[in-house]
């Protein structure tokens, strides 16, 4: 990995093949190329991997950057990166103020963007009024408060990359503020419907700073636009959801299918496939081969849906075709993709509508049971 000297530009890393295909990284607010650090490493083998920091932030120097600031001013900055490197097009993708980044640059300078993905971001941040009054806040109290309630906005709780929020507290407050006046002065909605470049939006669905509302929103007027939703995930996705997040953009940026394993062993869970691979013989190898590539590999990662649906709909299947031991795995499934016992429940109770009252009967048992045990779990770890 290469750091850029000291210049006019922002601070940025290149790591990868000089020849490979490019594609920069952009950070939120108050982060910095750290933020990727989970991610980077697996595209940098066959893709030129540019990382940049906002002004103030990380070691980018704060004067790049001033009162009245726009996301305009803050692509500008990402293009001359692009071009001090010789990059005429590249891939692009950002989490929040660096989605927003990305998305101007594929509305405004569409010859640059080859593709793009929008991370935890919004085509709007809420209007101008909060951002106003928070870049007049850090302007009059510097960022020790902001950071002490950073886990709360960043992550879901018990989650935190301590890192992270070094990097806010230790950020420039003037290019801070300057940066929350480029928030409180965008707003791409009107501009979604020029977008030309494939585009690919993530949302975190725990993220209380751009809900998947916000997503939504972006990708249902960029023509063409796929969504995925990750479950667990609150606003910086790839630092708390790393493999999801380069799953789904492994998919967009390269075509290449997920490891269908990994995704195996995310829903189902370790000790589950570590079994299955225990007990393969060569005469059901085939089989597992078939599981793990199209089952796996393609149709739970389809990003058309997210896994807590697909938990539902496996879980529908699983009691309308009796099939409870399958079902007692995909209840732990359902829990490990984000659904509820009372959602579990929900999905349970509409099967004894359209599969039959004693196949739910049964499904509720089996159901009642894995809970259980997931509580009495949880409640004897609580001595450790």
């Amino acid at each position: 990995m290469s750091t850029a000297p000291p210049s006019k530009l922002p601070h940025h890393t290149v790591e990868g093949p000089e020849d490979a295909p490019p594609l920069l990284l952009g950070p939120s607010l108050g982060t910095s190329t750290a933020l990727w650090d989970a991610v980077a490493p697996e595209f940098a083998v066959a893709h030129r991997v540019v990382r940049w920091d906002l002004p103030g932030h990380g070691r980018s120097p704060a004067e790049l950057i001033g009162p009245g600031a726009t996301v305009a001013d803050l692509g500008g900055l990402v293009l001359a990166v692009a071009d001090s490197l010789g990059l005429e097009r590249f891939a692009y993708a950002g989490v929040s103020l660096g989605g927003a980044v990305g998305l101007h640059l594929a509305a405004r300078h569409p010859d640059r963007v080859s593709a793009l993905a929008v991370v935890c971001s919004s085509a709007h941040f809420g209007g101008a009024g909060p951002w106003r009054e928070r870049a007049a806040l850090v302007r009059r109290e510097g960022l020790g408060g902001l950071a002490e309630s950073a886990p709360g906005r960043w992550f879901t709780p018990g989650f935190t990359v301590p890192a992270l929020v070094a990097d806010l507290r230790a950020a420039d407050p003037g290019a801070y503020a300057a940066c929350c006046d480029a928030l409180a002065a965008y707003d791409m909605r009107d501009s979604l419907a020029s977008i030309t470049v494939p585009t690919l939006v993530v949302a975190g669905r725990a993220d209380p700073a751009t809900p998947p509302a916000h997503a939504r929103e972006i990708a249902d007027a960029v023509p063409g636009a796929s969504l995925v939703e990750l479950a667990n995930a609150s606003h910086l996705a790839p630092a708390e959801r790393p493999d999801a997040v380069a799953a789904a953009l492994r998919a967009h940026f390269t075509g290449a299918p997920p490891n269908g394993t990994a995704v195996r062993r995310a829903v189902l869970g370790d000790a589950h496939v570590d079994r299955a691979e225990a007990n393969t013989t060569p005469f059901t190898a085939p089989f597992q081969n078939f599981i793990s590539r199209y089952a796996w590999g393609e149709i739970w990662t389809d990003p058309t849906l997210a896994r807590r649906e697909r938990s539902m709909i496996t879980m529908t299947a699983l009691v309308a075709h009796g099939h409870l031991d399958e079902l007692a795995m995909h209840v732990r499934a359902a829990r490990r993709n984000g659904l509820t016992p009372e959602e579990i429940g929900a999905v349970l109770l509409q099967t004894a509508v359209y599969c039959g009252v004693p196949a739910a009967n049964a499904a509720f048992a089996v159901a009642d049971r894995v809970l259980a045990e997931e509580a009495g779990g949880r409640q004897g770890r609580g001595g450790g």
